[in-house]
């Protein structure tokens, strides 16, 4: 991803902080501090989600979106804002914060990006690729193939993406196919080009949260156990009664499917919560691993820890963001 150095002088370039990190590392609540620290300087500050589960209107319990009391009335954009009949896409997002970050500046307020999508933060620092749009014809016979001859297809259309794919990966083989058929450019070439990343326009300061494996478990199980408590079952139900189509993303959320098979009598309520709490564990070390590996090197790492309580809190965090 692309990434800007503070300005030395300012207006040299606009400021965005951005707070990054697995699920339940804190980062909601050291954004809300970071605002609070700006605002206590006189100076505005915004918080903007980069979470594509707490994007949707319907998954206010389970995405753990904050409440009214936890914001301690800072500005929050981009919470809850798509229905969850509408998938919201990275560069829906993407297209969505641009505007947000511009209003900031516009208002003379900090910007604040909080989440732990990568692939939103990758499409809005460094752009996305500019793929025309595929002919639905195109679409409708490379989606109607089995796997294995698509497979095979691509092989012969498009060697070199073939070749880092799993034959069996359905999604991916289906979209390198339609995109070489459809544009006869293979997928790669328009990865090469992209659009729209505000990276080298912005002057940058990210965080990533980094945590114990054992100390974040605790907190996805007990976060979860408490969704549980608090609405997510109802939640789920109100979903279910929409009869959306299940690829949707607010229906393949953590903890809708789980909670689903609670309420079809297929589980228990303490079956849920264990596969709800195990699904939760494996995402967030998804998460840690990719922001091990994928953020530049000279974004700042610190140990997660419970920023909602002053006890022990790092002050030095929030100086880190701002300067």
């Amino acid at each position: 991803m692309s990434t800007a150095k503070s300005p030395a002088i300012e207006g040299e370039k606009p400021p965005v902080a951005l707070i990054a990190g697995p699920t339940a590392s804190g980062k909601s609540d050291l954004a809300v501090r970071l605002a609070l620290n700006h605002e206590a300087k006189g100076l505005g500050a915004v918080v903007i989600n980069a979470d594509s589960a707490q994007v949707y209107a319907d998954l206010r319990v389970l995405s753990a979106r904050p409440t009214e009391e936890e914001m301690r009335g800072v500005p929050h954009r981009l919470f809850g804002q798509w229905d969850g009949a509408v998938a919201c896409s990275a560069a829906d997002w993407a297209a969505a914060a641009r505007g947000e970050i511009a209003g900031a500046h516009s208002a003379g307020a900090l910007p604040i990006l909080v989440g732990g999508t990568g692939l939103y933060l990758r499409t809005l620092l460094d752009g996305i690729a500019p793929v025309p749009p595929i002919d639905p014809a195109v679409r409708a016979a490379v989606r109607g193939m089995a796997v294995a001859d698509a497979y095979a297809a691509l092989l012969s259309e498009d060697p070199d993406r073939a070749t880092v794919l799993a034959p069996g990966d359905t999604t991916r083989v289906a979209r390198a196919l339609e995109v070489v058929r459809s544009t006869g450019r293979p997928l790669a070439h328009w990865q090469s080009v992209r659009d729209g990343g505000i990276g080298d326009a912005v002057a940058l300061k990210a965080l990533v949260l980094t945590a114990d494996r054992d100390w974040l478990a605790e907190r996805c199980d007990r976060r979860f156990a408490a969704m549980v408590d608090g609405g997510a079952a109802e939640e789920v139900e109100a979903l279910l009664t929409r009869e959306l189509d299940p690829a949707l993303p607010v229906m393949r959320a953590i903890g809708v499917r789980e909670i689903a098979g609670w309420l079809a009598g297929s589980a228990t309520r303490d079956e849920a919560i264990t596969a709800g709490q195990l699904a939760t564990r494996q995402y967030a070390k998804r998460q840690a691993t990719w922001f091990r590996h994928q953020p530049p090197g000279e974004w700042a790492r610190a140990q997660a820890q419970d920023f909602a309580k002053d006890n022990g809190f790092d002050t030095n965090l929030l100086d880190s963001l701002l300067t």
